[in-house]
């Protein structure tokens, strides 16, 4: 499923993560791991943290190949050309870094490569650990294009992997209007359901040997990682944006807020993305 992975890295405790991770997914898939160090400064660090995540990988059975550039500009664009140069199916990185708010921190770094990357892109956090066996995955869905796309892959994860595959569709419960009115409320739950359906048809067509399907209410990020906890899912991939554009699974709405909460790896493309 990936042949080339990308663990940018700062040599901070959550890069440390998204090295493991990267790792891990690199045996899942017999992938090679790409360490790039971006430079933004005079320092000496690159060739030290690069070659730490080559060590994690050696030791592994995993190849590795390692990188330092120097920053002519931002970040998050030396890493998307490195991965376009070297064909990286999949960035995995952490969500903030060495110097918190100034890199990886969503609204920096970690932000503007989800936002734009035609990759898949997994995020992780300092305690998030990537489960090899990769048991449950869960794909929110609200039946848009960049929804659809991230079912596709998290079917073909689910294949790849034999896991469970998870769907869900969260009606907002801040569009049920204060009345409470019946009608509309009908409407949003039949879209949700009918989201659903296109997910397990998807799923059920190419064999995934386990679908669970649930129609939720509430604010989606909280649903989706309430979700996550209480099922115990190993990934949660979502599209970077919804049926109703910045309103839904924008970055910086319900992508970002699940990407910053949920305390389990989280897979995001957009539709470019889909497989």
């Amino acid at each position: 499923m990936y042949d080339t992975i990308l663990v940018p890295t700062d040599g901070s405790d959550v890069a440390v993560a998204a090295a493991d991770a990267a790792v891990t997914l690199a045996r899942r898939f017999d992938a090679a791991v790409h360490a790039l160090y971006v430079r933004e400064s005079d320092d000496d660090e690159g060739e030290r943290t690069t070659t730490a995540v080559a060590d994690r990988a050696a030791a592994a059975g995993v190849t590795a190949t390692t990188a330092v550039v120097d920053a002519e500009t931002a970040v998050y664009e030396h890493i998307l050309e490195y991965a376009g140069d070297h064909d990286a199916d999949c960035i995995v990185m952490g969500t903030h870094g060495r110097t918190g708010l100034g890199r990886f921190v969503l609204g920096s770094v970690a932000e503007r490569t989800l936002r734009e990357s035609p990759v898949p892109v997994l995020t992780v956090h300092e305690g998030t650990v990537v489960d090899r066996d990769l048991d449950a995955v869960l794909v929110p869905t609200d039946g848009s294009d960049c929804a659809e796309a991230a079912a596709a892959h998290a079917v073909e994860f689910a294949l790849a992997t034999g896991a469970a595959l998870h769907v869900v569709h969260v009606v907002d419960a801040g569009a049920i209007p204060a009345d409470g009115s019946g009608a509309v409320l009908d409407e949003l739950q039949q879209a949700g359901q009918d989201a659903l359906d296109s997910v397990v048809d998807r799923a059920e067509g190419a064999d995934v040997s386990t679908i669970r399907a649930s129609v939720l209410t509430g604010a989606p990020y909280r649903a989706i990682v309430d979700y996550a906890d209480a099922e115990d899912v190993d990934l949660v991939v979502m599209g970077t944006h919804g049926r109703t554009g910045v309103d839904r699974y924008l970055l910086g709405s319900v992508a970002e807020r699940v990407v910053r909460l949920c305390d389990r790896p989280v897979l995001t493309l957009d539709a470019v993305g889909e497989s």
